[in-house]
């Protein structure tokens, strides 16, 4: 029995010490970021602007691969079925904590995935018609109380981080909207400026060239923080005194399940470098995005608390997608 422990330790231990051999020389060929979503997107558009001077950083080549599908599912499910030796990451944004709850998965975030770093955070912006009488987030409060369900909000799709703060504001405010969802940010900004629905929720690189031409009227942000791209406009929690009201639109790297911790920590420490050279901050400030690159802890404990928060948030709603 003893033998057989010791056995045991020593494999254990051998397995170990190879897999610390393996982390110094990583990495020694290209990485993969498995991108859930098409081309020109802006996941995809945030990845690549990190991919080049990451590259550099660590000594290989990024190489971007985009398996849109599913609102994400199909390139997730391939990330989580990938080998984890540290040569494939997934670049992803916060609807990763949302669709598990709202479609059947074939594969778990908490258990298929290890956090590395969030990369960057992006409001939410609601904007208004300016021919419209909101101008500030009170108006919308006011309102919406005198005519429940009334007055009309678009979002970018059911279940999307713009919808999820369209309901969020209803819970924490008491009120009642009548939520128009569109097939993407583009017909849902498309018909708020031609006036046919006067409030818009949309991720802020989709509305804010409109914001800063004049022809949408800014009123607030989502997240705890103002937005550098905007810091003009009040956070809802501000305007409303509503101190936890927050919809983030991160993005974030995750590595599939059992991929070594020595490269994890190296892919989260070259990353959150990266994020914060002046070039790489002004570029991502361009799409609306501040720069981030928190710890591995930090985005863990980000899925763990917005898996519990908007699975509350959906059985309150009562959001079911058809």
């Amino acid at each position: 029995m003893m033998r057989g422990f010791v056995r045991r330790a020593v494999m254990v231990g051998l397995a170990l010490a190879v897999q610390a051999a393996a982390a110094q020389d990583w990495p020694s060929k290209p990485v993969r970021f498995i991108v859930p979503y098409p081309p020109g997107g802006g996941t995809d558009v945030i990845a690549r602007i990190v991919q080049e001077p990451l590259s550099r950083a660590l000594g290989q080549q990024i190489v971007i691969e985009n398996r849109g599908g599913a609102g994400g599912a199909v390139g997730t499910e391939a990330a989580a079925k990938s080998s984890p030796d540290g040569y494939t990451f997934l670049f992803t944004l916060s609807s990763h904590t949302i669709n598990p709850l709202l479609y059947r998965l074939s594969y778990d975030v908490e258990r298929d995935f290890l956090s590395v770093t969030t990369v960057a955070s992006l409001p939410q912006l609601i904007a208004a018609n300016t021919s419209s009488p909101f101008r500030t987030m009170q108006d919308i409060v006011s309102q919406a109380k005198a005519q429940p369900g009334k007055v009309a909000f678009a979002s970018v799709g059911a279940g999307t981080p713009s919808h999820i703060a369209g309901e969020l504001l209803m819970l924490r405010s008491g009120i009642k909207l009548l939520h128009i969802p569109y097939k993407g940010g583009g017909p849902a900004v498309t018909d708020v400026l031609g006036g046919q629905v006067p409030l818009l929720f949309v991720s802020i690189p989709a509305a804010i060239g409109f914001v800063k031409s004049g022809k949408l009227r800014p009123i607030a942000v989502t997240t705890l923080k103002r937005s550098g791209a905007a810091p003009d406009v009040p956070t809802v929690a501000e305007a409303l005194g509503i101190p936890d009201y927050e919809v983030d639109s991160w993005y974030a790297i995750f590595a599939p399940a059992k991929t070594p911790g020595a490269m994890v920590a190296r892919m989260q420490q070259e990353v959150a470098k990266v994020v914060q050279l002046p070039e790489v901050r002004q570029k991502l400030l361009e799409q609306g995005a501040d720069a981030v690159g928190s710890t591995s802890a930090e985005l863990d404990q980000t899925v763990k608390a917005e898996l519990k928060k908007w699975s509350a948030l959906i059985q309150q709603a009562g959001i079911k997608l058809e």
